[in-house]
């Protein structure tokens, strides 16, 4: 059974009450249960930290050992030189997902530093992005 990793990072512990005109009305928790029901053959995992070091801690303890990993480093994405550097130095394959379109929002975050260590980017199709990704990663 492959085993795959979603990691979200910082203010997505807000998803469902944080903006949902940009982000939607369902919590992160209620949704991870909907992609176990749909990914029944899949033992996927789920870790949230608004701490840039909690979510490379966890990238390292999980970056040899697991099939997949799907990372939304949300506004770190656009700053963390430490979190690319941590998915390079790992072996697990990653693909970066964002709920928002961040090429049609504020220009900085039309760049993010973690793009280049991931096999593709989903972004602008709301949390089905994480579906999107998880049958990626299980072909």
């Amino acid at each position: 059974m492959k085993k795959i990793l979603i990691l979200n990072g910082p203010n997505l512990n807000l998803l469902g009450r944080r903006e949902p005109s940009v982000y939607g009305s369902q919590s992160f928790e209620d949704y991870f249960e909907t992609l176990k029901n749909t990914f029944a053959n899949i033992e996927l995992h789920y870790y949230q930290s608004n701490h840039e070091g909690a979510l490379i801690d966890k990238i390292h303890e999980i970056g040899f050992s697991f099939d997949g990993m799907i990372i939304n480093a949300g506004g770190l994405s656009h700053s963390s030189i430490a979190l690319a550097d941590a998915l390079s130095s790992v072996t697990t394959p990653a693909v970066e997902v964002h709920i928002s379109n961040i090429h049609a929002r504020e220009p900085f975050r039309h760049h993010s530093y973690i793009s280049s260590r991931c096999k593709g980017m989903i972004c602008g199709l709301g949390l089905r992005g994480y579906e999107l990704a998880v049958r990626f990663l299980n072909e």
